[in-house]
């Protein structure tokens, strides 16, 4: 590697003075004419020293400011001295601070958040026929268009347009369609099943740009007294928003026809009702834990009483094919 150039200083180097001891100094050195006498060089009284150009600066500066610097330094004491003490800070005092905000800033509930995160991923599923049921297993042909026979909700789970709902939902439909969250409808197709678990995996055949799937979550975590959310579209109204809190897991529920019996259910009481079905159960940070399956009433009115029943999405997972947990 290559140094640098080193260069000497332009200065000229000061001469030496003349020797005190009264030898000649060289012709060079000492301007022609009558020299002094050494004894009388010896004799004349001694200067004082100059001091440096460092300690002259020095000097001056205590000499000149000292006045000013001591009215600052008196200014900024009495101002630091006569400064009232804030008085100290109380629990009371960050209570009080603390409501103020929140009734000047009113924040969303969680439930709202956890829906506000998985909205996007949330469809509207309506299955049609193209006979009319007259009952009995008898069936008129529909002249004009397509019969809606059924409502329900789905969620997407992959990106690419598959989504979870319900078997009851679109099982025997001639047609089926799906409303996105930004309006896009489209054809969908029934890809798998899961009969004992009555879910169904659609695939839509046309899907927004920024389709965004829903955030999957582990039931293992869950616990009765846990806070949920249920999405979906009652009676055809929404997407609706209802929310409570896990009620029990691993439920049995047999439907009121008796013909399926279902197993290892979430249990909760967010409000669900015909049109849930097929719709996400949320915890509170907006991920899916459940697919709403079913509710509980006695009587023959299809409507809440408070026990609605979710099938776990571990088991939703494996109907659509996806790595379990």
């Amino acid at each position: 590697m290559r140094r640098p150039a080193l260069y000497s200083s332009p200065r000229r180097p000061a001469e030496p003075l003349p020797q005190e001891t009264g030898v000649a100094a060289t012709p060079a050195t000492r301007p022609p004419g009558p020299q002094p006498d050494a004894g009388a060089l010896a004799s004349l009284p001694s200067l004082p020293s100059r001091p440096s150009r460092r300690r002259r600066v020095w000097l001056f500066a205590r000499h000149a400011a000292t006045p000013t610097l001591a009215a600052a330094a008196l200014a900024v004491a009495l101002a630091v001295w006569l400064r009232p003490v804030p008085p100290a800070i109380t629990q009371n005092d960050v209570d009080a601070a603390v409501r103020h905000t929140l009734e000047k800033s009113v924040l969303p509930s969680a439930a709202a958040r956890a829906a506000d995160k998985v909205a996007p991923s949330v469809v509207r599923v309506v299955a049609y026929d193209k006979n009319e049921k007259l009952g009995r297993g008898k069936y008129k042909p529909k002249e004009e268009g397509e019969i809606e026979r059924g409502i329900g909700t789905g969620v997407v789970i992959v990106d690419k347009g598959v989504i979870l709902t319900n078997l009851h939902v679109v099982a025997g439909a001639d047609h089926i369609r799906v409303t996105f969250a930004d309006g896009l409808e489209s054809v969908a197709t029934i890809v798998n099943v899961q009969p004992e678990n009555d879910l169904a995996v659609l695939q839509a055949h046309k899907i927004p740009d920024d389709l965004a799937a829903a955030t999957l979550k582990s039931t293992a975590s869950l616990r009765p007294g846990d806070e949920v959310a249920a999405i979906g579209f009652p009676f055809g109204i929404g997407p609706s928003v209802s929310s409570g809190i896990v009620s029990g897991m691993k439920r049995g529920f047999l439907s009121p026809e008796g013909k399926q019996q279902l197993s290892n259910l979430i249990q909760f009481d967010a409000a669900a009702n015909p049109g849930n079905s097929g719709g996400p159960l949320l915890t509170m940070d907006g991920e899916v834990v459940g697919i709403v399956t079913a509710i509980l009433n006695p009587t023959q009115h299809r409507t809440f009483l408070g026990i609605g029943f979710a099938v776990p999405i571990e088991n939703a997972a494996a109907a659509a094919g996806m790595p379990p947990f």
